[in-house]
């Protein structure tokens, strides 16, 4: 079956940069002024050349998102089930090659987490794991999703890529969204960052969202890690799978997030830094080339900048976040994937938002409206 795989190879990187670095002012203003924008639009938005047109473009996000979204911002927090790996990953704290304690979290620890969560007033979860397919795999993931199910209106999922079958079989059990980030699209980048572990093919993890797609998940979330390659060029490849998955399955919804390259327990420096400014350049961008996509922001970010870009865009945001297994109750110390910049309580989130006019939303409403999938 046909894959985003083959739009993808018949694409090159080089000339991809080449193409978004040489467009024009000119360029830009075309863009602006487009009643639907293209690929090609979208280059000029995030090319260097639209870097005086930021006002501009932030105006208009906001006008789009306001008439899409309105004025409400949707919480969710990450419930990190296990920092087990097999991947080596060189940005990662949870790397293979990275020696220090695993854990993975037991059914009773699971819902020391999740009574904690709840007390905060979370009603839509994201699990995380690392990929060790003998502890982390399809019988423990059906297991955590039986046990937490009652207790969420909305349930996410960033884990290893699964094959076809098991999204199916997940599904009925509660599972919503699945969080795949392709990390890069740079083959070459993708193979020295991945060197170890089923992650390092480049191709399976490219088509996860297929099988996502092929498999009815609800929503899916696509994005890259900013830092490990030129964000504009890695950004345009994110925005052409957006725009293939969205014409191919139709009736699932998307969103976009911006993870930023963050210190963690071994470091990596990002090989592209990428200024606040450039941040927010990518945010409207994405928001102007689409409507309907949801864009989320997460903890990584400081206080300050997720205050500021919260009405230029942004749908969602994590808050109160712990990036380490049982961080909220069960064992604070454990390791961490990567550091955390705003360390703001849910409750300071919520109210922030509520001070800007807009209201926080605990869980998913078009979950509500799409009804649930029982076990057969």
């Amino acid at each position: 079956m046909a894959s985003f795989n083959h739009i993808f190879e018949s694409c090159s990187w080089a000339e991809t940069s080449n193409s978004i670095y040489a467009k024009t002012t000119a360029d830009v203003e075309h863009a602006l002024r487009a009643g639907k924008r293209t690929l090609e639009d979208f280059k000029a938005l995030i090319s260097p050349a639209a870097a005086p047109y930021l006002e501009q473009m932030a105006v208009i996000s906001q006008k789009l998102t306001l008439k899409r979204f309105g004025r409400v911002v949707q919480l969710y927090v990450p419930l990190y089930l296990s920092n087990e790996c097999n991947n080596i990953c060189t940005y990662c704290g949870f790397s293979y090659d990275n020696k220090v304690r695993r854990k993975t979290l037991s059914a009773i620890e699971l819902m020391q987490e999740v009574a904690a969560i709840k007390e905060m007033g979370f009603d839509h979860v994201l699990l995380v794991t690392g990929e060790a397919n003998q502890s982390v795999h399809m019988d423990y993931f059906k297991k955590v999703l039986e046990l937490i199910r009652p207790h969420f209106a909305q349930i996410s999922m960033e884990v290893q890529p699964l094959e076809l079958t098991d999204y199916e079989t997940l599904r009925p059990y509660g599972l919503n969204t699945v969080l795949v980030y392709q990390e890069t699209y740079h083959q070459e980048d993708y193979k020295k960052h991945h060197p170890k572990g089923k992650k390092s093919n480049f191709q399976y993890r490219l088509e996860t969202p297929d099988r996502l797609g092929q498999a009815g998940i609800h929503k899916m979330g696509l994005g890259v890690l900013i830092g490990l390659e030129d964000w504009r060029t890695d950004s345009f490849f994110t925005a052409m799978h957006l725009d293939y998955l969205e014409n191919r399955y139709w009736q699932s919804k998307y969103s976009i997030s911006f993870p930023r390259l963050r210190p963690f327990s071994g470091g990596l420096e990002p090989k592209v830094a990428m200024s606040d400014r450039e941040l927010v350049q990518l945010i409207c961008a994405y928001r102007l080339f689409n409507e309907e996509v949801e864009l989320s922001i997460s903890t990584r970010e400081s206080q300050v900048f997720r205050d500021n870009i919260m009405k230029l865009g942004i749908t969602a945001m994590s808050a109160g976040s712990k990036t380490n297994p049982g961080g909220y109750v069960v064992e604070p110390a454990s390791l961490e994937q990567f550091e955390i910049s705003d360390e703001r309580t849910a409750a300071e989130i919520a109210a922030m938002i509520a001070r800007q006019g807009y209201e926080a939303v605990w869980k998913d409403w078009d979950n509500t409206l799409a009804g649930h999938h029982k076990i057969l």
